[in-house]
């Protein structure tokens, strides 16, 4: 399955017009985690849970002008009473070819355009993940990757460090 589409991404030229071209290789799962330390007795306690999203990317080049593999990284946790009732993690990655693209273009497209792509997939897999596991169908809301990677560029601007590309394949990661 390969799709090709031409994006603008954070004031970048419009890839139309500069000739950028970006196409999905590949979107697979590559790891998945379920847990329910404390069943049977987390099915019958009563309370209020309390739920905790984090996110994680990671992104790097597979070959010397090759294609990109982006692997974003969804994990929920649940507590109730204080006890843990369910840990899932959802490791959904995918295989991107990009060209053309100046450098803070394909560090937007790396950074902001694919997680977005990749993450409906990994919120179908732990909404799957947690009704196979006996507890009530949870869907994770949207997320604005691009407002997340904008404020990772504030945060590294605040910080004084250099822009870091995260085509070179740095982590990022953050709390939902």
């Amino acid at each position: 399955m390969s799709d090709e589409t031409t994006i603008a991404t954070n004031g970048a030229q419009p890839a139309a017009e500069s000739g950028a071209s970006f196409q999905i290789e590949k979107i697979y799962t590559r790891d998945v985690s379920f847990e329910v330390p404390n069943a049977p007795a987390v099915f019958m306690e009563q309370g209020q849970p309390e739920l905790q999203m984090n996110l994680n990317q990671k992104m790097g080049q597979i070959a010397e002008n090759g294609p990109f593999e982006v692997v974003l990284t969804v994990t929920l946790t649940c507590t109730l009473n204080g006890k843990t009732a369910y840990l899932a993690e959802v490791q959904q990655a995918g295989i991107f070819s990009l060209a053309g693209f100046d450098a803070p273009g394909m560090d937007a497209m790396l950074g902001a355009h694919c997680p977005g792509v990749l993450y409906p997939y990994a919120r179908q897999t732990i909404s799957d993940l947690l009704t196979n596991g006996g507890f009530p169908p949870f869907y994770l809301q949207p997320i604005n990757f691009d407002a997340l990677y904008a404020e990772g560029l504030r945060q590294r601007a605040a910080e004084g460090g250099d822009h870091v590309s995260l085509a070179s394949g740095t982590e990022t990661a953050g709390n939902a």
